[in-house]
């Protein structure tokens, strides 16, 4: 008999020890974005014990808007909004840096919260559920900020921009040439891209760049008429 109840004393020591392995950060934040944009809130999960430990990350039921989704982003990649459960393995102190919770705004303004239970795979015991808030606006009228008889430019919109930014434009000369490049504070170009006559509107990429002042020049028929300033924080 007291075999046993050693036993069960050091068992259930080992699962207190097990017990409250990690800590979530960032989970009072509001997060803001506009009518149509893909609204990212980073997630950073920490490993707080000395063993690698494996967490499930579970959707719980939300307040989402009828034409709104929302689903998890791993490495700048947006998985299924119909994946419920997401599974990620942690070395001791170690920190998530690339997983967001995403939330596709939808048609329409206003509150919407995600709901998410996370809890270590093998002691249920070691939870945490945490709620995001997003606030969705109406997307503000962008201003010209580049008019001529061949081409108009607004400004680019999310500025700060963490993933992609959107440049809308009307091409209104079919003989021009027009592109758009990006480049950091010494000059040098980090991406090119063209704008289409059919097309109004160029997304550019800021993905992989580091959090810092950047900027975007309008070159039309190779001659650099406009440049202004893009801002990136991850």
């Amino acid at each position: 008999m007291r075999s046993l109840l050693l036993v069960a004393f050091f068992y259930f020591l080992s699962f207190a020890l097990f017990g409250q392995g990690f800590e979530v950060s960032a989970i009072n934040e509001s997060f803001r974005g506009n009518i149509g944009e893909t609204i990212k809130a980073p997630l950073r999960i920490k490993n707080t014990s000395d063993r690698s430990i494996t967490l499930i990350i579970r959707k719980l039921e939300s307040q989402l808007g009828t034409t709104q989704r929302n689903f998890f982003c791993v490495d700048g990649n947006c998985l299924d909004s119909r994946i419920e459960d997401y599974q990620i393995k942690l070395e001791p102190n170690q920190t998530t840096s690339t997983l967001e919770i995403a939330l596709e705004a939808g048609i329409a303004p206003g509150i919407s919260s995600a709901r998410y239970l996370i809890y270590n795979r093998f002691n249920t015991n070691d939870s945490y559920e945490i709620e995001m808030n997003f606030a969705v606006d109406e997307k503000k009228a962008e201003k010209n900020i580049y008019t001529s008889r061949s081409i108009t430019v607004q400004d680019v919109y999310p500025n700060p921009v963490t993933d992609f930014a959107n440049i809308d434009y009307r091409i209104l000369n079919d003989n021009i040439h027009a592109k758009i490049t990006l480049h950091n504070i010494l000059g040098n170009v980090l991406g090119e891209y063209e704008l289409p006559t059919l097309e109004q509107k160029v997304k550019v990429r800021t993905e992989s760049l580091s959090s810092g002042i950047y900027f975007y020049t309008l070159y039309v028929d190779n001659e650099a008429v406009m440049t202004r300033k893009i801002v990136v924080k991850k």
